[in-house]
């Protein structure tokens, strides 16, 4: 195994154990030895993942998730940085936040940084956000697209109330959304009218500038 996969997976067992000190020491080396940091926050993505099914298999406890939260924020402290994403080449401003009963923040913090790496004007309204407060920043910061994080199942039906303020005020030709989290997919965007989804960051920088050129 080469060196820089070894980092890698040391990085990702750090996070997947809540490791929080050795989480941050890890990612300062992975920046020291010029490793990519997009690379190792898809690396860290993973080891969420990895988390989040030991939660549903109950192999892990609430308190067990919140310290892999806690190491991989750290970590993406030191990479956030390095972060190298391809400029968007257009303007662009987006509102993003953690829809209501949502309170977990840090899918959404890696989706704001990769979107500002780009290029784009960000807002970001943090966690447990209505969708009322939504639309209505969208307005005031003349937004072009509301970038939602879902990732509690409860929750998704209130992205029906985003879409449909977004109608009543007659402005959803003008403000696109797009949705991204753990409980959220395509068939979503179907269901619920959404302009589109994004699996991860990367993928929701890429889509937000394909909403914006059309």
């Amino acid at each position: 195994m080469s060196e820089a996969k070894a980092l890698l997976n040391e990085l990702s067992d750090a996070v997947v154990a809540g490791n929080v000190q050795k989480a941050r020491k890890v990612a300062e080396r992975v920046v020291s030895e010029g490793l990519s940091a997009s690379v190792a926050l898809d690396k860290m993505m993973e080891a969420m993942r990895v988390v989040d099914k030991k939660y549903v298999r109950k192999e892990y406890f609430t308190v067990d998730v919140a310290a892999a939260s806690t190491a991989m924020r750290e970590a993406f402290k030191v990479l956030e940085p390095y972060l190298r994403v391809k400029p968007a080449g257009m303007e662009g401003r987006v509102v993003i936040g953690a829809l209501e009963g949502n309170i977990q923040g840090l899918g959404k913090d890696i989706v704001a940084a990769a979107l500002r790496s780009a290029g784009f004007h960000v807002v970001d309204m943090g966690v447990n956000v209505s969708p009322e407060t939504f639309v209505d920043s969208a307005i005031r910061e003349k937004a072009q697209v509301i970038a939602i994080s879902v990732s509690v199942n409860e929750t998704v039906p209130y992205l029906k109330d985003v879409v449909n303020a977004l109608r009543q005020k007659r402005i959803s030709s003008n403000i696109k959304t797009i949705i991204g989290g753990w409980a959220v997919s395509e068939e979503t965007c179907k269901e619920y009218g959404i302009d589109a989804y994004a699996k991860d960051a990367w993928e929701c920088v890429k889509k937000v500038r394909e909403l914006l050129s059309r």
